[in-house]
């Protein structure tokens, strides 16, 4: 997910029901995507939907996207499944609909749903500190100045702990982009690392720095769910990659998606771009980091908020779950009652930046006063990554949506998503 230069102003945190979705419908949960026999079929119109065709293709001849691979499901059968433009501009090879994309920050909802499951087995509850199982959070302070002509700064007594609660709803005063991150004692990797970094000494360097806010207070996205991709592993006494595709990706067969992609599937990812304003062309991403920590490097690191990569249909098969009430393909991965609790607010009266959305237990949940979500009923949830992909899933309409490509940096990015949501939207009958 893209990074605002402007936080919100601090807001007083209100009762997690402030903002309440209604309960998810218990519904039966198919074996498999299949095939609508028609978009007309599930309440898609198929003039209309040919518009979300023509803006895809579109993209990709305008040279404002490299390739984008779409999935729509309506009552859980496929009303769009394609393919368009290239996954190696250079060497024009054809996009394929399982090729792999870097997920970035849609890595959270899996990691949030791995932990989510250990509380379902009582191992934990959401209020309490975090301190409780990884000491080095114990009384945590705020930062209240920087100095940067002296290198000095100053802090202050955090007014409470760090909850595990706050750490799922982002709103731990622990950011992305951090005052003092160039301090040697504070480094840790931005979101991917080719070096023989472990998720434990990273995480261990993070709770040594100051917070930027009180906990509870105000929306502050950053490396909380690196955080929770730890206590995951300290509650399931297995290493993240482990735990998460034990508990999460085998139930729902989500064979395609890993932090480090086997020899074999290496080939199927896609090549990633920059395309740092609209009047520059796509250009081969020069990071390594970025391009190449799926295949390249240590593959030590396991990052629960950045780190994974997936296909579009495989990561659909987790969004039909949420969307089914914690089943998919036979298999039960949460409670419905759970899922409830994951997309109701719990930011109170604060708000995901300038979208005037509120946040749950690791998603975007979009409101009537949304500057994001365009046509999304109200209660919908949503969030995508850095690399540019996204997912909306709207409960009230039995509809799932997800859009890739990879470009970083991109500015193109919110007119990419949300002109895909827009298209998928005006074509429901």
């Amino acid at each position: 997910m893209r990074f605002p230069v402007k936080q919100l102003a601090v807001a007083l945190f209100a009762p997690a029901l402030a903002f309440a979705q209604p309960e998810l419908p218990v519904m039966a949960a198919p074996q498999a995507f299949k095939t609508a026999a028609s978009p007309a079929a599930a309440g898609f119109a198929p003039d209309r939907l040919k518009r979300l065709d023509e803006l895809m293709q579109g993209f990709v001849d305008g040279g404002i996207a490299p390739n984008a691979v779409t999935f729509v499901a309506r009552n859980g059968q496929i009303v769009h499944y394609k393919a368009f433009g290239f996954s190696n501009l250079e060497k024009k090879t054809p996009l394929k609909r399982d090729d792999i994309y870097r997920i970035a920050s849609q890595s959270k909802a899996l990691v949030t749903t791995a932990l989510m499951t250990l509380f379902e087995e009582q191992k934990f509850v959401l209020e309490e500190p975090i301190s409780k199982y990884i000491p080095a959070f114990k009384a945590p302070k705020v930062l209240v100045s920087v100095d940067k002509e002296k290198g000095t700064y100053e802090t202050r007594p955090a007014k409470r702990e760090i909850t595990i609660r706050h750490l799922l709803a982002h709103n731990a005063g622990i950011p992305y982009e951090h005052p003092l991150q160039t301090r040697p004692e504070f480094s840790v990797p931005f979101f991917n690392s080719l070096k023989p970094d472990k998720l434990e000494d990273v995480v261990n360097r993070l709770a040594a720095r100051p917070l930027t806010n009180d906990p509870g207070e105000v929306f502050t996205y950053g490396l909380n769910t690196d955080i929770i991709g730890r206590l995951v592993e300290i509650l399931s006494g297995k290493p993240l990659d482990v735990a998460l595709r034990e508990r999460v990706l085998e139930p729902l067969g989500m064979n395609d998606t890993h932090f480090y992609l086997p020899d074999n599937k290496a080939a199927r990812l896609v090549e990633l771009y920059s395309k740092g304003s609209t009047d520059k062309p796509l250009t081969r991403h020069t990071n390594d980091d970025y391009r190449t920590y799926p295949v390249a490097g240590a593959k030590t690191y396991f990052s629960g908020g950045a780190g994974l990569v997936s296909t579009v249909e495989d990561y659909a098969k987790f969004c039909q779950m949420m969307l089914n009430g914690g089943t998919f393909n036979g298999r039960r991965v949460l409670g419905r009652k759970t899922i409830a609790m994951m997309t109701a607010n719990q930011i109170g009266e604060a708000e995901v930046w300038e979208r005037r959305d509120k946040f749950g237990l690791g998603f975007e949940l979009i409101t009537e006063r949304s500057h994001y979500g365009d046509q999304a009923t109200p209660g919908s949830y949503t969030w995508g990554g850095m690399y540019c992909s996204e997912y909306t899933i709207d409960p009230k309409e039995n509809l799932i949506m997800l859009v890739f490509t990879n470009v970083q940096p991109y500015a193109h990015y919110t007119e990419f998503v949300r002109k895909f949501r827009m298209a998928v939207y005006q074509a429901l009958n």
